[in-house]
């Protein structure tokens, strides 16, 4: 009854709307103080709690990024990107869904959320495809699906949350994503170009742009191009901590804003602003996550789990299966940082005593969580293109629902070959 009753309220905070980080904190204090019996107790682990959130070193990548996406944002990037790429793919049947699905993941990284990628993307590709008779389930399909890039792509900010909430390499786990990153936009082209082959109604016409244009339509992107390659670089070789990396990044983003004059005092002024209020945010839904943690500790949940899984010899795999449904089924009705949050502390001593890797888990973990924001019946990115856009919900699933495959076959490839996402982090310094 006692390790129950928490989780009870936890589910009927959810249920009733209260945010996930008062919830999370209200369910562990409540638990806390049935296990301890002392309100002393309680007071003194909520303190400490905050304390040692508000001034866990690693804890300050976050809010570095979090401003590097926000200048990057103000500069305008989401229109130059599409801008760019559309310009040299616009000729291919299908041409303007890949340059989206690009476009919405390099945008989504640099902003640090899949939903405002989707956002944002949807206004700036939709009205392109639409002039070019694309069907809305294609448009909408590669916004939602390329808006989940962003979680994999570097600087990724669940990326993050999993390498504090598991004391795993924030700089591995970054490095890890890449190569799934890649693979990931490549399956989507090739889902989207069999699409447009098989069904050519939803792509009808092509449009071709001079060769002046296309590279006319780099110069804009150029800069931001620069900066990522500069803070991959940095991430690999090992030069930075995360941390230093995401300040590096910050800084030059604000150059680059100040030098292209789109950035002026006061578009730093709300990118300060909007950091600060996001990172409070993601802040206190930390602390909320670690009090739970905390109980979830005293219950000795966790451990009841790794035991009975053990006593049940069941194959590594087939575990792995079951957390890989759970996840994809838990993510359809809740957004990723809490999620990761909420679920890492049973999860992940789960799968490292079967012998798996930690940053190999991480990238399958993000994989799921992104599969679920896309998939019907709820799909949290699905409702944002659908509102932004002004698609259909029933459209805007079957597009996610086909280019979802893409997804599916990246995370199978994962499995069956671990290095895709292991390699490139063994070779750093």
């Amino acid at each position: 009854m006692e390790e129950s009753l928490p989780l009870v309220v936890l589910l009927v905070c959810l249920i009733l709307g209260i945010p996930i980080a008062f919830s999370l904190a209200g369910a562990g204090i409540l638990g806390i103080w049935l296990f301890t019996g002392s309100w002393e107790s309680v007071i003194g682990q909520v303190g400490t709690t905050l304390f040692t959130t508000a001034s866990e070193y690693l804890l300050t990548t976050i809010p570095m990024f979090i401003l590097m996406a926000y200048l990057s944002s103000s500069s305008g990037l989401a229109r130059d990107l599409f801008t760019g790429l559309s310009n040299w793919l616009s000729h291919l049947r299908g041409g303007l869904a890949i340059a989206t699905v690009f476009s919405c993941g390099i945008f989504g990284a640099m902003s640090g959320a899949s939903v405002a990628a989707a956002s944002v993307m949807a206004n700036v590709a939709m009205p392109n495809m639409r002039r070019l008779g694309y069907s809305e389930e294609l448009a909408a399909g590669a916004i939602g699906v390329g808006a989940t890039l962003d979680i994999l792509i570097p600087p990724s900010v669940g990326m993050v949350i999993y390498g504090i909430a598991t004391e795993t390499s924030v700089g591995k786990l970054l490095i890890a994503g890449i190569i799934p990153g890649i693979i990931l936009g490549i399956l989507l082209s090739l889902a989207i170009v069999i699409w447009v082959t098989l069904s050519p109604s939803h792509a009808p016409q092509t449009q071709r742009v001079s060769w002046a244009e296309r590279w006319s339509g780099l110069v804009p992107i150029w800069p931001t191009l620069v900066l990522i390659i500069c803070v991959l670089g940095l991430l690999y070789s090992g030069i930075a901590t995360p941390t230093e990396v995401g300040a590096v990044g910050a800084f030059m983003a604000a150059v680059i804003g100040v030098a292209l004059k789109r950035l002026d005092w006061a578009g730093i002024m709300e990118a300060l602003r909007l950091t600060i209020r996001v990172t409070a945010m993601i802040f206190i839904i930390i602390a909320g996550a670690k009090l739970f943690g905390y109980f979830m500790t005293l219950s000795q949940v966790p451990q009841g789990l790794l035991t009975t899984v053990m006593e049940m010899q069941l194959n590594r795999w087939v575990v792995i299966a079951g957390i890989v449904i759970g996840y994809f089924v838990i993510s359809m009705f809740m957004d990723e940082l809490p999620l990761l949050l909420i679920t890492l502390s049973l999860t992940f001593p789960l799968v490292t005593s079967l012998g798996f890797d930690a940053v190999w888990f991480g990238v399958l973990t993000c994989l799921m969580v992104a599969m679920g924001l896309v998939f019907p019946p709820v799909g949290m990115i699905a409702f944002v293109v659908s509102a932004t856009a002004n698609v259909p919900l029933t459209k805007v699933y079957k597009g996610t629902s086909i280019l979802v495959i893409a997804l599916v076959a990246t995370t199978i490839l994962l499995c069956f070959f671990p290095q895709i996402a292991l390699w490139l982090p063994s070779r750093m310094k």
